[in-house]
């Protein structure tokens, strides 16, 4: 196989050109390591430049190998805490957390204060309007929020490409004109989020080097391709490359990210430690490895999130089959001020703070409706209790993904850090958290009703459905859902049927239910020209009534949908 190679010197050149690069019919001329195998579609080249794959098949080279073993990891966890095993501190590792003298690299530039961040996919309309919000910090999202159709993935990379070189403007079909409002100083701090380790980028395979053929890692994709484009601009622009790392279930997960960062940089010539990532505490494994997963990380780690609703999902995907006992109630009653919740979130901010790191905040998913006074009332409300809450347990910031929400969240953190850009001065000497404590899922308490089943169909099948057309954040009954809050809402049906569970109303959760149940959420579904419920229906019927239980809802519906 003849294969391009570029010299990393050669590679950095061309990054900090940041020219497009002419291209010459199939890019498999170019380099066969990396094959595209859809359309292209207008300016796609600018961002599948020849240099910008060779890249990506470096990455892949280097990279893709330890992904698939430590992916062969997770199963071995799965099946180990379905016969009982439960998630533990890790014995071996204990000298990481008793060593109180090591620090994380911390903040950075643009980094500093992050008291509220906007999250949101990386289309043109939305990143204007989250770069026009005034939040602190912009999470340009490639994971939750997005659909990963092939126009997705490209044309979010082009919208970031835009932004960094002051091309970034939106026409809407109505003619409306949206434009970044102040100059890109002044504009929140990019942090774009890759997918997770887990998907795959069907539309481009890899061949490696014994002539092998897979589809590449939607991770290396996302943040190669953004790396390779945008680290010069971004350090140029005062900020820098900044990622939120998303589904980490490890500590070796988080060293293979460090290993990419410290390649990355040698690779473009840029100096060391200047990646900054934060990692998304959404899994029960990860939680019992938040000293370990900042260790590996600690010379590019800025800090933890406590990603609430993967957090949930995680719980219940863990001990789905392992009894009654371990049965969730109806998803609104998983408050965070539950106990395995208080006892996750706690814990977070004391392991961030003990180490320099910042402690961010979830999202609620309440969001407002500019068409009912009453609706955006209760939202506001709740919105600001659950900051209050946040920003007294030591946070230093939150997520918020509406612009109507950052005022009120900015007044909770306000209220409570006052001038100072953060508090991870703050130590939480006052928290003792205990593994019984993370795993105290069966004093939740709370009931199961016919009410919650039909929703969590309801609101399952209606996000799968906005999902498959390519909308990756949905407003569903005045919140936010994405494809964490769809995972939680279908893997709790799965449960509830497999452990027989009666509803508060004394009916029995089986497949006659079921269907009784489903047939009346999909009568109540808003069927219109182009819609894609019956393809929904049948992604829904696969992740949640069949017997095996798929470990991603989006994993299966990207192969066969998108």
């Amino acid at each position: 196989m003849n294969t391009l190679t570029i010299e990393r010197t050669d590679v950095a050149t061309s990054a900090r050109r940041n020219e497009p690069q002419p291209t010459t019919g199939s890019f498999e001329t170019v380099d066969p390591r990396i094959e595209i195998t859809a359309a292209l579609g207008e300016r796609y080249e600018e961002i599948l430049t020849p240099e910008a794959l060779a890249f990506l098949a470096e990455l892949h080279d280097r990279f893709a190998h330890t992904r698939h073993e430590l992916l062969a990891v997770r199963l071995q966890t799965r099946v180990d805490a379905a016969n009982g095993r439960d998630p533990k501190f890790l014995p071996e590792t204990s000298w990481i957390r008793e060593d109180t003298s090591w620090r994380v690299a911390g903040s950075a530039p643009g980094l500093e204060d992050r008291r509220v961040e906007i999250t949101g996919p990386t289309d043109r309309k939305m990143a204007i309007n989250a770069l026009n919000s005034g939040a602190k910090v912009w999470l340009a999202d490639q994971e939750d929020a997005t659909s990963p159709t092939w126009a997705n993935v490209i044309e979010g990379q082009l919208s970031l490409f835009d932004l960094l070189r002051g091309g970034l403007e939106y026409t809407s079909p109505e003619g409306k004109e949206y434009r970044v409002e102040r100059p890109l100083a002044e504009t929140p701090t990019i942090v774009m989020r890759p997918r997770g380790w887990h998907l795959v980028e069907k539309h481009l395979k890899f061949h490696d080097r014994a002539g092998r053929a897979m589809h590449a890692s939607g991770s290396l994709v996302d943040f190669g391709l953004y790396f390779f484009h945008n680290a010069h601009a971004l350090i140029a622009a005062g900020r820098g490359p900044y990622f939120y790392l998303p589904k980490l279930e490890s500590h070796r997960e988080a060293k293979l990210w460090n290993d990419i960062f410290v390649y990355a940089q040698q690779a473009l010539g840029i100096p060391q430690g200047t990646v900054r990532a934060t990692v998304l505490i959404e899994t029960i494994q990860a939680a019992f490895q938040m000293d370990e997963i900042l260790y590996e990380l600690r010379d590019h780690c800025a800090g933890l999130n406590a990603g609430r609703w993967d957090y949930i999902f995680s719980i219940v995907k863990t001990f789905r089959s392992r009894g009654r006992r371990w049965v969730l109630p109806d998803r609104k009653s998983i408050t965070m001020t539950v106990p395995f919740m208080r006892a996750y979130t706690e814990l977070l901010v004391q392991t961030c703070h003990k180490r320099g790191a910042h402690a961010i905040g979830g999202m609620s998913a309440f969001i407002p409706n500019r068409r009912d006074a009453e609706v955006t009332e209760r939202a506001l409300a709740a919105v600001a209790a659950d900051k209050r809450r946040e920003a007294g347990d030591g946070f230093d910031g939150t997520w918020v993904a509406h612009p109507d929400l950052i005022p009120t969240a900015r007044a909770e953190f306000d209220a409570v850090l006052g001038d100072r850009p953060n508090q991870v001065d703050r130590l939480r000497d006052d928290v003792e958290v205990t593994a019984a404590q993370l795993l105290d899922i069966p004093s939740v308490g709370g009931e199961v009703t016919e009410a919650g089943v039909h929703d969590n169909i309801s609101i399952a099948i209606r996000y799968i459905e906005s999902w498959l057309r390519g909308t990756g954040a949905a407003a569903i009954d005045n919140l936010m859902e994405d494809a964490a809050t769809a995972e939680i809402s279908r893997s709790q049906v799965w449960q509830w049927l497999n452990e027989n569970t009666v509803t508060a109303e004394g009916t029995r959760i089986d497949q006659t239910s079921i269907v009784r149940i489903m047939a009346a959420a999909v009568a109540e579904l808003p069927r219109f020209e182009g819609d894609r419920f019956d393809d929904a229906i049948s992604v829904f019927r696969t992740v949640a009534l069949e017997p095996e239980f798929p470990t991603f809802l989006t994993v299966g519906a990207y192969a066969r949908h998108l």
